[in-house]
């Protein structure tokens, strides 16, 4: 046998043993970088599944928020509980904005694909909706003042104390619209529009946003609806601007001017530190009754009226799903 054909013999059965020269470089099967079982389930081509995304959302915010409230209601600040009412706003405000932030990290996706651009933050955007969310009251309640069943009566309050507790609900009243409009319209919009589309979400959130008004003590269903309905025109808002500071900005305006400007009950509340000793006359389909003006009837004629008011006067569509790879949603990134 020839020298050099041994030792290349001897070198192909020393490579590696029990293994041909040609196996040893076999191309890996394809089942060996599929994604794994479990990202497979958790993951889609747009990165978190959107019903996991809305599951793990609910999970975490509902025990921040029964700890914040917790925590917030067993201090008492204040003689008549108002800073006390402060404090846990902003804690169920920290509680619903956490969880979209882990899972903005988890999603990848940047703060302002949530509906709260911090670039926006008390802009133009949330100005106009001020704007807006005090006119609507103001004709609201500018109708059934016409009609006599609403009387706006003296003052409650003088000098010094009206600035102090104007100042103190306009605090309060943006921290409820943050809260509010985020929980209902923020992460929550996103989500299920990458499911089931934008407006059979509105739907739904607009549907729920209305019946958590439910432990407002003096709420009854009229007062419901009119939540709903609202809360579906903050959609629209959301839709044909691309932010929620619109209706942030709305939301605060309408119910400082409910609460202390026009001093009437609030989804069937009356707070103290009112402007006014006002007061409602008549049926209470028309009045509102106990649950204030948002009971009335004419409440839904004035979400209409503003309905078709801001449909005509904002009229592009700037809100939108991002869109992401597959290898971005599987982590596979360059």
């Amino acid at each position: 046998m020839d020298e050099r054909t041994n030792s290349s013999s001897e070198e192909q059965e020393g490579s590696n043993p029990g293994e041909s020269p040609s196996s040893a470089q076999a191309p890996t099967p394809d089942f060996a970088v599929q994604p794994s079982y479990v990202r497979t389930v958790f993951l889609g081509p747009k990165g978190l599944r959107a019903g996991w995304g809305f599951a793990f959302y609910v999970a975490m915010f509902y025990p921040l928020q029964f700890v914040a409230s917790r925590w917030a209601g067993s201090l008492e600040l204040g003689a008549n509980g108002l800073w006390s009412m402060m404090l846990e706003e902003f804690a169920v405000l920290v509680a619903v904005v956490v969880p979209a932030l882990v899972l903005g990290r988890v999603e990848r996706r940047k703060w302002g694909t949530y509906g709260l651009p911090v670039r926006q933050a008390f802009g133009k955007l949330f100005w106009v909706g001020a704007v807006w969310g005090f006119a609507s009251i103001t004709l609201l309640l500018g109708v059934m003042y016409g009609l006599r069943v609403f009387e706006v009566g003296s003052l409650a309050m003088h000098g010094a104390r009206i600035v102090k507790f104007a100042a103190f609900w306009a605090g309060y009243f943006l921290l409820v619209g943050l809260f509010e409009d985020f929980l209902f319209r923020g992460y929550s919009q996103f989500t299920l529009t990458r499911a089931i589309g934008f407006w059979p979400a509105a739907v739904v959130l607009s549907c729920a946003f209305g019946l958590v008004h439910l432990s407002n003590g003096g709420e009854q269903w009229p007062g419901l609806l009119a939540a709903a309905a609202i809360g579906f025109f903050f959609c629209l808002t959301l839709r044909r601007t691309g932010s929620l500071w619109f209706a942030v900005g709305f939301h605060m305006a309408w119910d400082w001017g409910e609460t202390f400007f026009y001093s009437v009950p609030d989804s069937g509340t009356i707070f103290p530190g009112h402007l006014l000793k006002s007061s409602f006359h008549g049926p209470g389909w028309l009045s509102g009754g106990v649950v204030g003006p948002e009971g009335s009837v004419l409440c839904f004629v004035v979400i209409g009226v503003v309905w078709v008011a801001f449909a005509r006067t904002y009229r592009e569509v700037k809100y939108g799903v991002e869109k992401s790879s597959p290898q971005r949603a599987l982590g596979i990134t360059g």
